[in-house]
């Protein structure tokens, strides 16, 4: 019998490579591709022509003028961004201000996740900005300056290192949300450099007030328009006076494909309608497996589970995760779990499996049980550390006949409807 190979893109904070899984060459299999999977990654050019160009605003240079202290917010080890390729033309722009580096911070938005550790930030930023500047983590308990309540009930309180300064900067990426549709833009500040108290209210109240107007959370992802939480987000951006934003619209392969620099509403509106396209995956239904490969955010790779429901038959299907992080799930303050009967203030013990789920198999060599607790109780989840293993509990209930859906990163694209 011969096979069927599909290869699959991995360990993005690694190796950066890729990997091969393979099947019964008698079994359907469908490979969901994004329309964007394979766009040619930004050239130097195209990083200068954004910078030069911004949308709705001036250039860093001319907006930076005479101001006195800097700081930079960026994204954490649970998005992909290359921050560290973008970096260099901001401090150009920033030098040609007359802004020494005496004046600029960098901190790390990492809302209600772990903090990262040195080894975490020169993966993100580089070596040479941790030689030239400080680098600090947010900490959403403490030293957060009030600013008011948001139209829609959420009291803000902001970083107040990041308040202390006079100009603001935002480096993230745009990649669809299951929360407020596509992440970037306005993220960064919320959750990004908020107190927890500012990051609670908006996840709990305003998801709970949209179920109860009906709205199907399933439906969220990639969803923009007339989202409360993305428009909460926004308003978020212009009370803490995030002066510009800098997002990257990604391929497949976590590299830069389009740069949006400018209006952090204006410019992460442009964005989106790029992200829609680059993003969008032809909807795919009816599969005896799903096989969600997680990359970009392989660390939360609880956020397969949307796609899932769509692509396994309404009766019921196996769901193969493939969660290839060496550095374990993402600690999550918010709604993590940090015990077998406890967890962060919205956390809450998944008894059942995903919706259209019959079996999980967890497919990595890197075993996080505790993570797992964010996709299905213990006792739902197979663990494989290889392939051959994961082949061999599908061949044994599948045989020779299975319809199989491969979605190349479940965490950077979204279906059509």
């Amino acid at each position: 019998m011969g096979t069927k190979t599909v290869r699959l893109p991995q360990l993005a904070w690694y190796e950066n490579n890729e990997f091969d899984i393979q099947f019964p060459d008698t079994w359907e299999v469908t490979t969901c591709y994004m329309k964007g999977h394979n766009r040619p990654p930004l050239s130097d050019q195209g990083f200068r022509e954004a910078f030069a160009n911004p949308i709705g605003i001036k250039p860093i240079r001319e907006l930076a003028q005479g101001k006195n202290e800097v700081a930079i917010i960026f994204d954490d080890m649970a998005r992909v961004t290359r921050v560290a390729q973008i970096v260099p033309y901001v401090l150009e722009e920033l030098e040609a201000a007359g802004i020494k580096d005496s004046s600029i911070r960098f901190i790390a938005a990492i809302g209600a996740h772990g903090a990262l550790n040195r080894i975490d930030f020169a993966k993100k930023l580089g070596e040479d900005v941790l030689s030239r500047f400080p680098v600090y983590n947010h900490n959403p308990y403490e030293n957060c300056t009030p600013l008011g309540t948001t139209s829609r009930g959420t009291p803000l309180a902001v970083n107040s290192e990041f308040m202390a300064c006079d100009f603001k900067i935002g480096i993230g990426c745009i990649v669809p949300h299951p929360l407020t549709g596509f992440s970037g833009g306005g993220k960064l500040i919320l959750p990004g450099v908020s107190s927890i108290e500012s990051f609670a209210y908006n996840h709990a109240n305003l998801i709970a007030e949209a179920i109860a107007r009906g709205e199907d959370m399933a439906g969220w992802v990639g969803k923009f328009e007339a989202n409360d939480l993305r428009l909460d987000v926004q308003e978020a951006a212009r009370m803490a006076g995030l002066d510009i934003i800098i997002n990257a619209v990604l391929n497949g392969h976590g590299e830069t494909t389009e740069l949006f620099v400018g209006d952090p509403i204006d410019a992460h509106n442009e964005g989106i309608k790029l992200a829609h396209e680059i993003y969008a995956t032809e909807p795919l239904e009816g599969q005896d497996i799903a096989v969600m490969n997680t990359y970009a955010k392989a660390n939360e790779a609880f956020l397969a589970l949307p796609l899932t429901m769509v692509l396994l038959r309404g009766g019921g299907g196996d769901l193969v995760l493939m969660a290839n992080a060496p550095e374990g799930q993402v600690t999550h303050y918010l709604a993590g779990a940090f015990g077998n009967r406890t967890g962060g203030r919205l956390w809450f013990a998944r008894t059942t499996p995903p919706p259209n789920v019959n079996r999980i198999i967890m497919f990595t060599p890197y075993i996080d049980k505790a993570g797992a607790s964010w996709v299905a109780p213990p006792e739902c989840i197979s663990w494989a550390k290889t392939w051959p293993e994961v082949l061999e509990l599908l061949t044994e209930k599948y045989g020779d006949s299975a319809k199989v859906g491969v979605v190349p990163d479940a965490t950077m694209q979204y279906f059509t409807q």
